[in-house]
């Protein structure tokens, strides 16, 4: 019986070998099974095999590797967690550090009797909706977009509205003069004056940059939005809309909690990953010759960070442009 049962541990120790673990602390258990499978057999009159040994080993092993999941889960659960607390820590000190930073700005505005006058760009998806509702808070700016104006020049009868009412109706491009004049007709109104602006995506071209300088009209900063195209396709490509509320989600970095409304959620015609290349190719193709024409007053800002530490940076540039002309 002695000898079976060291020829077990011998079996056991080779199989350790054969499958590439050096024999362990769990061996001795391994063994003890093996042992007491032995014991009940010889107390049977049966005889064990190499195939009830196996067995045995195979479970041991599995135990030991289940117990070790456990343990790996429970590390990751609680790693999580704590990078949780961390970046809700961080988001809260960015947040708190770009008001900061906004308020100082402000006073200093104040107290010269200036307005902010700002341009903000980036390609699609780049985060500047975003990053837009932040400034106009932190900065009480007017937040101001070609899209909405020219739709209030024309809803408003105004004489470049008109023109491009005109132009709008026979489904052809308005024209960058016509387009200039609606947006100096804009910032030349009361809160704009009084408040400050923010243009956002406009100039999209070098002759609407020029077009704008010629006019009279210059801003204090320009922030350039930075994202690696592939990072700009799945933020689109994920986009959904919902067609009640209006507000927009993301697949996979902001899904809706409640599954009603993922089962309303629709994509633009627009966000599929052919439309969103394309799209990318033609705001490449003026990008830089529009940031050519901004170079002194140019910031650019890594937008794949979480919108509160890319509002952290912004806002302290614009205070230190601020600061710069005090």
């Amino acid at each position: 019986m002695f000898r079976l049962v060291f020829l077990s541990t011998v079996l056991l120790c080779l199989v350790e070998l054969i499958h590439g673990f050096a024999p362990s602390a769990t061996f001795v258990v391994r063994s003890s099974v093996a042992t007491s499978l032995l014991r009940s057999a010889d107390n049977a009159d049966d005889e064990v095999t190499m195939d009830q040994l196996m067995v045995v080993y195979g479970e041991a092993k599995l135990r030991k590797l289940r117990r070790k999941q456990k343990v790996r889960a429970r590390v990751k659960a609680k790693a999580e967690e704590e990078e949780a607390t961390k970046s809700e820590n961080r988001a809260i000190h960015a947040a708190a550090t770009a008001s900061n930073a906004a308020k100082k700005a402000v006073k200093i505005l104040a107290k010269s009797g200036d307005t902010l006058k700002l341009i903000i760009a980036g390609a699609p998806a780049s985060g500047k909706g975003t990053q837009c509702a932040i400034i106009k808070e932190n900065f009480g700016v007017v937040h101001l977009s070609t899209g909405d104006m020219l739709r209030a020049a024309v809803a408003a009868g105004t004489e470049v509205g008109k023109q491009a009412k005109d132009f709008m109706d026979a489904g052809k491009l308005v024209p960058d003069d016509v387009i200039i004049g609606v947006v100096k007709d804009r910032l030349a109104a009361e809160d704009c004056q009084s408040q400050g602006w923010l243009l956002d995506g406009f100039p999209r071209t070098q002759a609407q940059a020029q077009a704008l300088a010629q006019a009279g009209v210059s801003a204090d900063c320009f922030i350039f939005l930075e994202v690696p195209d592939d990072i700009l396709v799945e933020r689109v490509v994920g986009r959904r809309t919902d067609p009640e509320t209006g507000d927009i989600y993301h697949l996979t970095f902001s899904p809706p909690e409640d599954d009603e409304v993922m089962a309303r959620l629709v994509q633009r015609s627009d966000d599929t990953e052919d439309k969103v290349k394309v799209r990318l190719e033609q705001f490449h193709a003026n990008v830089d010759a529009v940031k050519g024409s901004y170079t002194d007053i140019s910031v650019d800002v890594d937008g794949t960070k979480t919108p509160q530490m890319v509002s952290q940076v912004i806002a302290t540039a614009i205070a230190a442009k601020v600061q710069s002309k005090a």
